[in-house]
């Protein structure tokens, strides 16, 4: 039987001045993940005080979603995509472009694909 490494981590990150809402997703993640993962995002999201936040997410170990998990994530864009000003997706697949574009009719703030973390954090300033 072998572990396979899967899920999200959700924190707060400051670079120089700024604070963004960082996530980074590792392995394929799946429904039982969503039901951790959802009451997490939820807070730590009502903890935000601006009502336009600022994302990073790190897709850089994602390996994709189960179909239940793709549905969980679907529900969760429509829940809180009118609480972001921008989402910077930081990956290196070419999947993860076509998600940046299609995330981008459900989230009312802008999203874009990056395959430098620099170059993400100097968008979202």
């Amino acid at each position: 039987m072998s572990n396979s490494r899967h899920g999200l981590t959700i924190g707060l990150e400051r670079v120089d001045n700024e604070f963004y809402l960082t996530m980074k997703a590792v392995g394929k993640l799946t429904h039982e993940d969503y039901k951790i993962i959802t009451p997490m995002i939820d807070s730590a999201l009502a903890g935000v005080k601006e009502p336009k936040i600022k994302a990073l997410f790190d897709g850089t170990e994602m390996e994709g979603w189960k179909l239940r998990a793709a549905w969980d994530d679907f529900k969760i864009g429509l829940k809180h995509g009118n609480e972001f000003e921008k989402i910077a997706i930081y990956g290196n697949k070419n999947w993860q472009e076509i998600a940046a574009k299609i995330g981008t009719w459900f989230i009312s703030g802008e999203v874009k694909y990056f395959e430098s973390y620099d170059e993400a954090i100097a968008w979202l300033k």
